[in-house]
C-alpha cells in the first residue's frame, strides 16, 4: 500500500484557516464548506497515515476541538448580530414614538407662554428643602419659590406668571431659572430641566438625536422625563 506522509496538527489548523479565510467576513454557506473539506481532509489523512508513525489521539481530539471551537464562534457572532439589530429596530420603534411629545431634558431655560411655564429638576438624592428661583434677561430674581421636600429623581414644577414683588405677574417670553436644594443644612445636587418639544428623530453614526427646535439637537439617552 502507498504511503502518504503524516500532516502535523498545525498543518492542518493551517490548512483549515486558509480554506476558511476571516471568519468575520464568510457567509455561512462558505462556513459549511470549509468544514467539509477539513473533515474530508482528516479522514483521508486517517486512511493514509503511516502504520509506522501514526496520528496521535491527542492531536485528532485537538482539530476537532479547533473546528468546534471556529464554529461556535462563528455562531455566536451571527447571534450577536441579530441580537443587535433587534434592539435597534427597537430603538428606532421608540425614537420615533417620540415624535411630537414634550420631553425634560438638562437646560436651565423656562418659556412663559399665556401666564404657564413648565420645568423640571433632577435631585442626586433626597432634600428637605428645594428652591426654585426664575431670572429675567438681566439676571434678577423675577419669582423664587420653596418647594419643600422632595425624593431623590426627577420631577415637574410649574410657573404661572407670578412674580415676587407685589403679586404682578410677568410678562410671557423667556427667562432662565437656578435651583438649590440641601438636606440638614448640607447642600444635594440639583440638575435644572428644561422643557422641549420633539420635532424630529435624527439618527447618525452615535444613535439617535431629537431636534427640540430653538432648544436644539440632544441625544435620546438625554432625556429625563417624557411629559
Amino acid at each position: 500500500m502507498a504511503s502518504v506522509s503524516s500532516t502535523s496538527s498545525s498543518s492542518l489548523a493551517e490548512t483549515y484557516a486558509a480554506l476558511n479565510g476571516s471568519s468575520s467576513t464568510s457567509k455561512k454557506s462558505d462556513m459549511e464548506a470549509a468544514q467539509d473539506r477539513f473533515l474530508t481532509l482528516l479522514v483521508t489523512q486517517l486512511q493514509n497515515q503511516d502504520p509506522l508513525n501514526p496520528l496521535d489521539n491527542s492531536e485528532v481530539t485537538t482539530q476537532l476541538a479547533q473546528i468546534n471551537t471556529v464554529t461556535g464562534i462563528e455562531k455566536l457572532n451571527s447571534t450577536l448580530t441579530e441580537l443587535f439589530d433587534i434592539y435597534d429596530q427597537g430603538q428606532s420603534m421608540q425614537a420615533a414614538g417620540m415624535i411630537g411629545k414634550n420631553v425634560l431634558v438638562e437646560g436651565k431655560n423656562i418659556a412663559l407662554s399665556e401666564g404657564a411655564a413648565v420645568a423640571g429638576i433632577d435631585l442626586a438624592k433626597s432634600a428637605d428643602k428645594v428652591t426654585v428661583s426664575v431670572l429675567d434677561s438681566s439676571g434678577n430674581i423675577v419669582y423664587q419659590e420653596d418647594l419643600g421636600s422632595r425624593k431623590a429623581g426627577s420631577f415637574v414644577f410649574g410657573w404661572d406668571g407670578s412674580t415676587t414683588s407685589g403679586g404682578t405677574k410677568a410678562k410671557d417670553g423667556n427667562y432662565t431659572f437656578k435651583v438649590e436644594a440641601t438636606t440638614a443644612g448640607t447642600a444635594v445636587g440639583a440638575t435644572a430641566l428644561q422643557l422641549g418639544y420633539v420635532y424630529a428623530v435624527v439618527r447618525n453614526s452615535s444613535g439617535f438625536t431629537l431636534d427640540l427646535g430653538s432648544a436644539g439637537n440632544v441625544a435620546y439617552s438625554a432625556v429625563k422625563q417624557i411629559l
